[in-house]
C-alpha cells in the first residue's frame, strides 16, 4: 500500500512518514517549495530527509507564484488554510497518478494557530482521499524526541520559512463559505492545473 507524504524540511512530517512506513506503507514524498520567496534550503533538507528515511520516491514542486497570488489577492487571514488546501489538491492529483491510497501529513492539533480542529476539517474537505495525521495528538517535544531517535533531527534543524507570506494573526476558525469564495476568486483549479503542467 502506498501513501503520499507532504514533506517539509521541518521536524514533523519526516517523523509522520517514518511512523507510516513502519506500518508497512510505501512512502511517496512531495515537497512544496517556495524558493522564489525564501530560498532552496527546505527543498534540500526535504531531499536529504527522503533519502535518510529511504522513501520510495521524492518530488519537489515550486509553488512560489501560486503562494504569492494567494497572499496578495485573497483575504490574508485565510492564507494558511488556502495554502494547505492548494497543496492538498495538488498532492491528491499526484497521489492518484502514483496509485497512493491516502495523503499523510505532519500536522498536529493546534500546535500552530492555523491547525485548529475547525481549520483542519476545512482543509480536509479540499480532497476526496483520506488524510492520515499520525502526529495529531503529540506535542512538539515528543516529536523532536522521535526525530532524534530516527536520525532526522540534525537534518531538520534550522529556520522554517513556510510562514513567510502568512499573516501575523491567521484565522483559527475559518468558514467554509469564505474559503470557497476565495478559491473561486483566485480560480484555484487553474492554479492547480498550472502547477501540474510544470511537473
Amino acid at each position: 500500500m502506498k501513501g503520499l507524504l507532504l514533506l517539509s524540511g521541518g521536524f514533523d512530517s519526516p517523523v509522520a512518514g517514518h511512523l507510516m512506513k513502519r506500518q508497512g506503507v510505501d512512502i511517496i514524498a512531495v515537497h512544496f517549495s517556495s524558493k522564489l520567496v525564501t530560498d532552496v534550503e527546505s527543498e534540500k533538507k526535504s531531499d536529504r530527509l527522503a533519502q535518510k528515511l529511504d522513501f520510495k520516491r521524492f518530488f519537489s514542486i515550486d509553488i512560489s507564484p501560486q503562494l504569492i497570488r494567494l497572499s496578495k489577492e485573497c483575504n490574508h487571514k485565510l492564507y494558511f488554510v488556502l495554502m494547505k488546501r492548494l497543496m492538498y489538491k495538488i498532492a491528491e492529483r499526484i497521489a492518484k497518478k502514483e496509485k497512493c491510497k491516502f495523503l499523510i501529513t505532519g500536522e498536529n492539533l493546534a500546535q500552530v494557530s492555523s491547525q485548529t480542529l475547525q481549520n483542519l476539517g476545512i482543509i480536509d474537505r479540499s480532497v476526496n482521499l483520506p488524510v492520515m495525521r499520525p502526529l495529531l495528538g503529540l506535542d512538539k517535544q515528543e516529536i523532536i524526541n522521535m526525530a532524534k531517535e530516527i536520525g532526522t533531527y540534525e537534518i531538520s534543524c534550522g529556520p522554517e520559512h513556510c510562514d513567510a507570506l502568512g499573516p501575523l494573526k491567521p484565522i483559527t476558525k475559518a468558514k467554509l463559505r469564505e474559503v470557497l469564495e476565495a478559491e473561486d476568486q483566485i480560480n484555484i483549479k487553474a492554479l492547480v492545473d498550472n502547477v501540474l503542467s510544470m511537473i
